[in-house]
């Protein structure tokens, strides 16, 4: 019997040296970093008395606001998307707080609900405008 042997070209072969264990590594850390913000509005929420309330909430009210912004300007570079959204996530939170403080309304849940609320809003409002531009996009010849 005889071997057949295909030959690979060298594109070939970076591409699959690309493919290596790492390339499940940002979905992996994406859903780390959802676990660990859910768990820190849960731990807030809650009132638990833990020692990883504390960071796992401060995660949260950044992460939260950050990844909607950045889902937002997607037509950044990827460092000035990263900026702009930590940005705007410190900015929205200091807009809950002072707004909160302003209504003499002011609790640890309640800026938790109103930034995991208004995230959400960034974030379905960037969903739509990407599945309208995509819809558009297809009825254009």
């Amino acid at each position: 019997m005889q071997a057949i042997r295909v030959k690979t070209s060298s594109s070939d072969t970076a591409e699959r040296s690309r493919k290596g264990p790492g390339r499940d590594l940002l979905p992996l850390l994406a859903g780390v970093a959802t676990v660990v913000g859910g768990v820190g509005a849960l731990l807030a929420l809650a009132d638990v008395d833990s020692p990883l309330r504390g960071p796992f909430t401060l995660f949260f009210l950044l992460a939260a606001p950050s990844t909607a912004i950045a889902a937002a300007l997607r037509g950044l570079e990827p460092f000035g998307r990263v900026l702009a959204s930590l940005a705007g996530a410190v900015t929205l939170d200091m807009l809950v707080a002072q707004g909160m403080l302003a209504v003499h309304r002011w609790s640890v849940p309640g800026g938790i609900v109103a930034v995991a609320a208004l995230s959400s809003l960034i974030l379905l409002s960037a969903s739509v405008r990407r599945r309208r531009d995509r819809t558009t996009g297809r009825r254009t010849p």
